[in-house]
């Protein structure tokens, strides 16, 4: 799951430089991501992994790394069922 959010943040995250070798729970707001870029990258989650994210979970934290955005989306489709 990880590798798979790992290239929708690569390919949505607007970065000016090569992050697909960042660390899971590096800070993508430190490494350039910025709010307006994340909730491109939410938009790509949500049609990668048919899930909706809520509005409790509309947060900077849970955009903050590969590792925090795996355990929301890890969450969501616990909730969903699958």
């Amino acid at each position: 799951m990880k590798d798979k959010i790992r290239a929708i943040v690569v390919e949505h995250g607007r970065f000016a430089g090569n992050v697909s070798s960042l660390a899971d729970d590096a800070d993508l707001y430190a490494a350039g991501m910025t709010s307006h870029a994340s909730v491109g990258v939410m938009l790509a989650l949500e049609a990668a992994f048919d899930i909706e994210f809520p509005d409790r979970m509309l947060k900077r934290s849970v955009f903050e790394s590969i590792s925090a955005i795996a355990m929301a989306v890890a969450e969501l489709l616990k909730e969903a069922g699958r």
